[in-house]
């Protein structure tokens, strides 16, 4: 009698103690469920402005191509708007990544700051994407909210994330990319799991916003994909560790020109009205303006032709680096599609496989080179093009995650375990 009084006593606790953690599993889901759908449906929102607002400048600027003269002067607007506002310290979307590592706050200025600033960058012909600055606008936007609902330190940073993640989502159509990507880019080897919940809610629910405001995705056609074989296999090899010396090299020259500019042009307005000046001549030089805003019309161009210069990559690289260097705003995400997809395209041809393809696994496979995100490439990849070419996809940003080293976009991005080997290195990325 006395072993089942036990046994009924032990069942009684440990029953309560299940249901006990059953309860507060529950509502902790549903509190991340709310919190999250709060900053999808705002950060969305705005979002979705943010991504019009970019399509009706740039609209504008296709039909009067001389505004690329007002470069400078859109340049020096941007210099003061940071200054008026006291924001001269704004570190882009190293400021975000950071404050979630450490307690480092975002001011809510950069939210409208970025929105304004990027704008005016693509109205003048500024060769920069956007989806960095959209990250920079969740960021900001999601950061206050934690600071009105009075959340705790690591609450505050799982919110920062799901604004990034509903940036992301509305500008780029890319919702389960979009939450990983936010998961993914602080901390190299190690996720914080916590914030899966909170950042696929609220990448979805600003993904539902955008597509209720009719932003439209991105997509691409991939035609025809190959069987993967050995032959195609080894094929693949060598093209992804050239993708991530392509990676390399753009974060190189990124990293030197903001240096350059900064060792001889000290004073933020000359450096930014310089530098305007020079894409402007740079421009004139080649005659053209293909390679100013995002990159966006020269990745429609190569998968709708399959064609592009030799150099259309490393002139993309250099027009970019100009640009974001000096100060002007946007980001680095859809011009490194772009560097990867010309990149692509022009060694198709030598390894005997579609163009389209090929440059599909380009763009995935700069993109993972320089964010250091394998995974978040390639749910990018399965968003953007279909599973069909996975294989293809899967061996380029495999190769060029581990190729690229320690270099990348973002200096606070830490990189916690060796790309090489099973070892501990907590570094930031270079």
């Amino acid at each position: 009698m006395k072993h089942i009084n036990d046994y009924f006593k032990q069942l009684k606790f440990y029953t309560k103690r299940y249901l006990s953690k059953s309860l507060f599993s529950s509502r902790m889901l549903l509190r991340w469920l709310l919190i999250g759908s709060g900053v999808g449906l705002i950060v969305g929102t705005i979002g979705s402005l943010f991504s019009h607002a970019l399509a009706f400048v740039n609209a504008f600027r296709a039909q009067y191509p001389l505004l690329i003269l007002a470069l400078p002067i859109g340049g020096l607007l941007i210099v003061f708007l940071y200054r008026f506002f006291k924001n001269t310290g704004d570190k882009g979307t190293n400021m975000v990544i950071a404050s979630i590592h450490s307690s480092t706050g975002i001011p809510f200025k950069m939210a409208p700051l970025i929105f304004v600033s990027t704008v005016i960058t693509h109205l003048c012909g500024g060769s920069a994407g956007r989806e960095g600055a959209a990250i920079q606008i969740g960021g900001s936007i999601a950061n206050r909210l934690g600071k009105i609902m009075k959340l705790n330190e690591d609450d505050q940073h799982i919110i920062i994330m799901c604004g990034m993640s509903a940036g992301f989502s509305a500008l780029f159509g890319t919702p389960m990319a979009a939450a990983i990507f936010a998961m993914e880019v602080v901390t190299i080897g190690i996720m914080q799991y916590a914030a899966l919940v909170p950042c696929v809610t609220a990448a979805m629910i600003a993904h539902f916003v955008a597509d209720f405001f009719q932003v439209l995705p991105e997509t691409f056609v991939v035609a025809e994909v190959p069987e993967m074989t050995a032959v195609a296999f080894f094929k693949m090899i060598p093209f992804a560790v050239l993708v991530g010396g392509v990676s390399i090299a753009f974060c190189i020259i990124l990293h030197t020109a903001e240096r350059l500019y900064k060792k001889f042009l000290k004073n933020p307005y000359i450096r930014i009205f310089a530098a305007g000046c020079i894409v402007i001549l740079l421009a004139v030089i080649l005659r053209t303006d293909f390679y100013l805003g995002s990159g966006m019309n020269i990745i429609e161009h190569i998968f709708e032709t399959g064609d592009t210069e030799i150099y259309t990559f490393l002139l993309k690289m250099i027009f970019t680096a100009l640009t974001l260097g000096a100060g002007f705003k946007g980001g680095e995400i859809v011009p490194s599609f772009c560097i990867g997809a010309a990149f692509g395209c022009i060694v198709a041809a030598l390894m005997g496989l579609p163009a389209a393809l090929i440059a599909a696994c380009g763009m995935v496979g700069v993109f993972c080179g320089v964010t250091n995100c394998p995974l978040t490439s390639l749910l990018i990849a399965f968003e953007l093009f279909g599973f069909e070419g996975m294989p293809y996809y899967l061996i380029t940003i495999a190769v060029s995650y581990r190729i690229s080293g320690y270099y990348g976009l973002y200096r606070s991005q830490k990189i916690m375990y060796s790309k090489t080997e099973a070892q501990f290195v907590n570094i930031s990325a270079h």
